[in-house]
């Protein structure tokens, strides 16, 4: 063999291992967001158990559940700057660790004070799990596939939703609700265990270059996220984040009580309908990460890439905008379903947005920054949920948002950010 063909082979095994290396970190990504979804969703689903055990009122349920929310949206925006700081690998670590501590100690509770207190604890953890997971994707993946590895990763939250009902009653009949927290919480520890000893940073592996270095920036550095706010592709991730992330909460606090309302389901029918929404909400979550592979692959610019799976996401949301005309639950599902799965391929594109306008050792910040704007823009939307719903009794208002939110999101991206250009931090 010559040595041109020696190193041939030898840059062909390298590429082979670092491609089959970060489908791996691909899978963490997607096990941890899943155990992430499972955690957040118990207490909703223990709440009429533990409403009667602990003996809390409705209004006190909502400052419970208001006590995540802020914490997500504080955290997130620590976890961001940490994660840049000081790695993927220490800042994740140090996210989930919190988060399964958090949902154990849901075990201990024993009135409304220390379930909020858990409550906030698991909130500032979780709001490390979505820059930390984009954070490796973007040192891991090249451009073209990062948002079909972002759409695998996110549709764990869709797996999550659909595992946490399925799961959860089982284990809290079985083995009492203490048991349930705690079984729950732990499966984040083994997580743990398992990304310490599979996940090295980039930057350390011969992974991508024939001359041995890799092509990825270092992550020891990182810029203040004050300063990030001085550049229009900041802001088209805000204002995005702020109009989008509202009406994901929006389903997730409401579609079952618009179920039961409007079509008098029960509680034990309420079950099919919610599965087939998040079902195909998890579809459309790696499918819209195929979207723009598609386009590049036809040659078209990473711009009309992007911007057209926007589009596709966002005009497959508004039909939801009528939903309440519809009389059979069925139709509605589907629609609703048609809309969530567009929302979540909206999702792994809005992450992969993130990676292609701003330096690797920024995504986290500007990820926590947007987290932080969708957060403070969740808790007015569910204050304006609340008036709406009690001074009129119709959720027609409310869908009707929740379809112009994605189009008018998708205006907001293409004046701030036209040409699709990387910020020159």
């Amino acid at each position: 063999m010559t040595p041109n063909a020696a190193n041939v082979v030898s840059y062909s095994s390298i590429r082979s291992d670092a491609s089959s290396y970060r489908w791996t970190v691909c899978a963490l990504l997607f096990f941890a967001t899943t155990n992430n979804y499972v955690d957040r969703q118990i207490l909703g689903i223990l709440a009429p158990l533990l409403q009667k055990d602990i003996g809390w009122s409705e209004v006190q349920y909502g400052h419970i559940v208001m006590a995540f929310q802020a914490a997500y949206g504080i955290g997130v925006l620590g976890f961001g700057t940490l994660i840049d700081r000081y790695g993927t690998k220490a800042g994740y670590t140090l996210a989930i660790l919190v988060w399964s501590i958090a949902a154990c100690l849901h075990s201990l509770a024993r009135s409304v004070t220390a379930f909020g207190s858990a409550r906030f604890l698991l909130g500032l953890g979780e709001s490390g799990n979505f820059p930390s997971a984009v954070k490796a994707v973007a040192e891991w993946f090249p451009q073209r596939e990062r948002a079909l590895a972002t759409g695998i990763f996110n549709s764990g939250s869709n797996v999550g939703a659909i595992l946490a009902p399925a799961l959860v009653p089982a284990l809290a009949l079985g083995l009492g609700w203490k048991a349930a927290f705690i079984i729950v919480g732990a499966a984040g520890f083994l997580w743990v265990i398992a990304w310490i000893a599979i996940y090295r940073p980039p930057e350390t592996t011969a992974s991508f270059t024939p001359d041995g270095h890799s092509d990825v920036e270092s992550s020891a550095a990182s810029y203040p996220w004050r300063s990030l706010f001085n550049y229009p592709q900041t802001w088209a991730n805000v204002f995005q984040s702020a109009m989008i992330s509202p009406i994901w909460w929006f389903y997730l606090y409401w579609l079952p009580k618009f179920f039961s309302a409007t079509y008098h389901l029960s509680l034990s029918h309420l079950g099919p309908p919610l599965v087939i929404v998040y079902s195909m909400s998890l579809v459309g979550s790696v499918t819209g990460g195929l979207l723009p592979a598609l386009f590049l692959a036809r040659r078209h610019s990473v711009n009309f890439s992007r911007k057209m799976s926007f589009l596709i996401c966002a005009a497959l949301t508004v039909p939801v905008a009528f939903v309440t005309q519809i009389h059979g639950v069925w139709q509605a599902t589907f629609i609703i379903g048609l809309a969530a799965a567009s929302m979540q391929g909206w999702s792994a594109n809005s992450y992969t947005m993130v990676s292609d306008l701003f330096p690797k050792k920024a995504v986290a910040s500007i990820v926590g920054i947007g987290t932080a704007s969708g957060a403070v823009a969740s808790v007015a939307f569910a204050e304006l949920a609340g008036k709406v719903l009690e001074q009129s009794g119709s959720y027609h208002v409310l869908f009707v948002l929740a379809g112009m939110a994605y189009p008018a999101a998708l205006a907001s991206i293409h004046l701030l950010a036209p040409r699709w250009k990387m910020a020159e931090l």
